[in-house]
């Protein structure tokens, strides 16, 4: 008997070893597997995706960047040269520099804000253009919303990263422009496209359909994103009370409180007026209005978003495919999935999961992201000529589009990069 307890003893410590040897396992394998994925996006970034926009895009005869690389690989130098893609430049090129210190990064940033103080910022009326030719002409004067915004991000990303007083400046008068004019001073909320001199006009700019479409998921996601970089440089008690109001339009307004998707059209009033799902903005949006309510120090506001953030990614796991990847988006009317991979709704899902996964502690959404950085990684990158594709198919196969251009640009797939970095970062710091 006695030699039987003996035994039993000792097979007791062997399982209850080997149960806490498999914990320890499983907490070095992940470790280890976070470890790669900033190791991946960090190669990626400083080898492949900046070098890339560095030797193809900036143009030497005009100044600037050019405004258009075709899938080809070859140039259009005489392209207009689009706001959002200078703006996006200037904000990647500037944060790029404040994260790595790298000299040749804070160069490109530097002539990125020269140029778009130079030309893009009309000096008569204020706020930037739409568009201007390759020559640095005005083209298109119109004031979309949209397109500002992400000169107030790329701006105050700019002053972020090397305390330029000049830039901060001109991000705080779009900011003043907006709020004159583009606040929607009775439902709450902003408009989205006005003349020159800052006259609203019903031009439908990003997929409205209808001129009930006045109100936007998109433009109020990237005015809240660009809100809250400035308010990061400029933490004035009215730049924090205009940010939160951002963050409590998307609790109480933007966000379906029966789904948690994001509803992508309303009227005025904020009544729906589309029935479509969009994945990419859905993960997106779970991410960045985390963000902007933790610049706000209200824990209140923070524990409501974090539970919002996180049913919005377990909301979009319907459109995570067995790859890894995720589906574009979804007519509800109809049914029909659109099923074609695009690269920044995929970046997205990367930094999205990667943060549902701090919040919440729940292994699978860092799967989620694992899993479609290496679905990005394997099928997106460009390993022959560098740079990334902007679309793949369903099969695997490359889709069509222009490396550079209006829409095409350094900042989902840099940001993704670089929000994995310091997410790492911090939390090796912990």
């Amino acid at each position: 008997m006695k030699g039987f307890l003996v035994v039993l003893f000792a097979l007791m410590i062997s399982v209850n070893f080997s149960c806490k040897s498999g914990k320890t396992e499983e907490k070095t394998d992940r470790k280890a597997q976070i470890e790669q994925l900033k190791n991946e996006v960090s190669d990626n970034l400083t080898q492949n995706l900046l070098p890339w926009w560095s030797s193809k895009t900036v143009d030497y005869v005009n100044g600037g960047f050019y405004g258009r690389v075709n899938s080809k690989d070859s140039v259009i130098a005489d392209a207009d040269k689009g706001g959002i893609l200078n703006a996006r430049i200037l904000w990647t090129y500037s944060s790029a520099y404040r994260i790595t210190k790298d000299t040749s990064y804070l160069r490109l940033a530097t002539r990125a804000k020269d140029y778009i103080l130079k030309y893009f910022i009309d000096k008569e009326f204020g706020g930037a253009y739409f568009s201007i030719t390759a020559k640095g002409e005005p083209k298109n004067t119109i004031k979309q919303t949209y397109t500002n915004a992400f000169f107030i991000y790329g701006l105050s990303e700019y002053s972020r990263a090397t305390g330029d007083k000049e830039s901060l400046e001109a991000a705080k008068a779009i900011f003043e422009l907006f709020e004159k004019n583009v606040l929607d001073k009775e439902s709450n909320g902003y408009f989205e496209v006005f003349s020159r001199d800052w006259k609203r006009v019903r031009e439908r700019m990003i997929g409205e359909s209808s001129d009930n479409d006045e109100k936007t998921m998109n433009t109020s996601l990237h005015l809240m994103e660009a809100y809250a970089c400035l308010y990061r440089v400029w933490p004035d008690p009215r730049m924090a009370e205009r940010l939160r109001n951002m963050v409590e339009l998307f609790l109480d307004k933007i966000i379906d409180k029966n789904t948690y998707h994001l509803i992508n059209f309303m009227d005025r009033n904020w009544n729906r007026t589309s029935q479509v799902d969009s994945y990419g903005h859905d993960i997106e949006c779970s991410w960045l209005l985390h963000e902007a309510a933790s610049l706000l120090g209200d824990e209140q506001l923070l524990k409501r978003v974090e539970e919002t953030s996180v049913k919005m990614a377990e909301t979009v796991v319907e459109a995570i495919q067995p790859d890894g990847s995720i589906v574009y988006e979804k007519d509800l009317a109809t049914g029909h999935v659109q099923t074609d991979r695009s690269w920044w709704a995929e970046v997205e899902t990367i930094v999205g999961y990667f943060n549902a996964w701090e919040i919440s502690g729940n292994e699978k959404y860092l799967d989620y992201s694992l899993n479609c950085w290496n679905y990005t990684r394997d099928h997106f990158v460009d390993k022959t000529n560098g740079g990334w594709f902007p679309n793949v198919k369903e099969n695997g196969e490359v889709g069509r589009g222009d490396k550079a251009g209006h829409w095409i640009c350094p900042y989902h797939n840099g940001r993704m990069c670089m929000e994995i970095i310091e997410r790492v970062e911090k939390l090796h710091n912990e």
